[in-house]
């Protein structure tokens, strides 16, 4: 941890972010290879070529000197289960089964609030380790693993959001609850925008709620407008064909959602793979946003998801690890795995579009924009160091490499932790690789 008291703070790197979609727009990116970020007071004061602003530190100014890395904001991390921390790489033939064979007996010892505070304590060690500083994260059926989530966060000061799962039918009788949600009402007021907090109203699936949950969780979503929701749609085929059984009266799985008041700005989608055009219009049209999970999908066998359509009515898009079912808490991993499902479906992703969804995209997906996701002045100071030279084959692909855009592909297709030198979150270091 840095102990550094001073109010401002100087990094000199290349330094990358975005003020735009690189898909939509021409030089949406900034890009100073030779830049300086100032953070004050752990909000960006600064960012830009080092010798424009070097000149305007206040004496004394201690400058971190990571020459030779590139400086981006945090990553963020839209779509993971932090329970699922300890039976990642758990083998299975499909989604349904790798529920009720691990999924479900594994959160059941969340219960107890030292296993869950434990499992969050490393969870979230993981995540700064590999340069993740925001995430939108599912917790259990109890209240224990939510408290003990925040708790852990709150004394990192990250800024993360969770929610409890709510489960009232089709689950074993050990998670189920009802449609009754004091408990995250409760955890609202104790946790929504107290400090970094944020609170995710968190239905697990449309299969495992009745419409009397699904109903409440609208409710309590238009009475808490700046809270999250999240939860899956469309992940696999059986689901999709269970989901259509239990709720024959509406059109798509996706509509399930809509009818009960689940769709808005603020709400993330896991998933999203057997969506139709009108499925991805409706996204659209609500500001609801998309989590793209390759790792898990691939692992899962579900299927892929197709970029280009969401592209084409300009839905939200970003990308999530979805541990356990996602096999790496690396975004670098998931940007890897997320090129190869776009090739597959017959389109393509530049690394500089990559590193947009990974930061300013999904900001712009949980309505952050301005808060985190780039260096605009003003906005809180996460960011992280990556090297590339972190490894002996990064550091031959790279010296070799022509443009900014081979550096950041060789980082998303060769990187994972070891290229996350530094970890930074309201400007003072929570992660140094050692």
């Amino acid at each position: 941890m840095s102990n550094d008291t001073r109010t401002v703070q100087a990094y000199r790197a290349s330094l990358l972010h975005f003020h735009a979609d690189p898909a939509f727009a021409e030089n949406a990116h900034a890009w100073h290879r030779d830049g300086l970020l100032v953070v004050e007071n752990g909000r960006v004061l600064a960012a830009g070529d080092y010798d424009k602003l070097a000149a305007t530190l206040p004496d004394g100014t201690d400058v971190v000197d990571y020459r030779g890395q590139i400086i981006t904001p945090g990553f963020i991390d839209t779509h993971l289960h932090f329970p699922q921390t300890d039976m990642i790489g758990s083998p299975a033939p499909d989604l349904l089964p790798w529920l009720e064979n691990y999924t479900f007996p594994t959160e059941r010892q969340f219960k107890d609030p030292v296993h869950a505070r434990t499992v969050a304590e490393y969870f979230l060690d993981e995540l700064l380790r590999n340069g993740t500083t925001t995430a939108l994260v599912y917790c259990t059926v109890h209240k224990e693993s939510v408290d003990a989530f925040f708790e852990a966060s709150a004394a990192r000061n990250l800024r993360m959001a969770g929610g409890k799962v709510l489960m009232d039918r089709n689950c074993p009788d050990f998670l189920q609850d009802t449609a009754d949600l004091r408990d995250s009402e409760d955890l609202i007021r104790r946790w929504h925008d107290h400090g970094r907090a944020m609170y995710a109203i968190t239905p697990r699936f449309a299969p495992t709620s009745t419409p009397a949950q699904l109903g409440a969780a609208g409710e309590l979503a238009r009475a808490c407008p700046t809270t999250y929701i999240q939860t899956h749609v469309s992940e696999s085929r059986d689901e999709c064909a269970w989901v259509k059984s239990l709720y024959p009266d509406n059109r798509s799985y996706l509509q399930v959602y809509e009818h009960h008041g689940l769709m808005r700005q603020r709400s993330m989608f896991g998933h999203c793979i057997w969506l139709d055009d009108v499925d991805f219009a409706l996204m659209a049209d609500t500001g609801a946003a998309i989590s793209h999970c390759p790792t898990s999908n691939l692992f899962l066998g579900s299927g892929l998801f197709d970029v280009a359509k969401a592209d084409s009515v300009r839905a939200h898009v970003s990308l999530g690890t979805d541990v356990g079912a996602g096999t790496s808490f690396s975004m670098l991993q998931t940007m890897n795995e997320a090129y190869k499902v776009a090739r597959l479906k017959g389109s393509y992703l530049p690394a500089l579009r990559m590193f947009y969804l990974a930061t300013l995209g999904a900001a712009r997906s949980m309505q952050l924009e301005g808060t985190i996701g780039n260096f605009a002045a003003g906005t809180e100071a996460d960011f992280i160091v990556l090297d590339p030279k972190a490894t002996p084959l990064l550091a031959r692909r790279t010296a070799n490499g022509d443009s900014l855009e081979e550096t950041l592909f060789a980082l998303a297709l060769l990187g994972d932790d070891r290229a996350i030198r530094a970890t930074y979150a309201a400007g003072k270091r929570v992660h140094e690789r050692h």
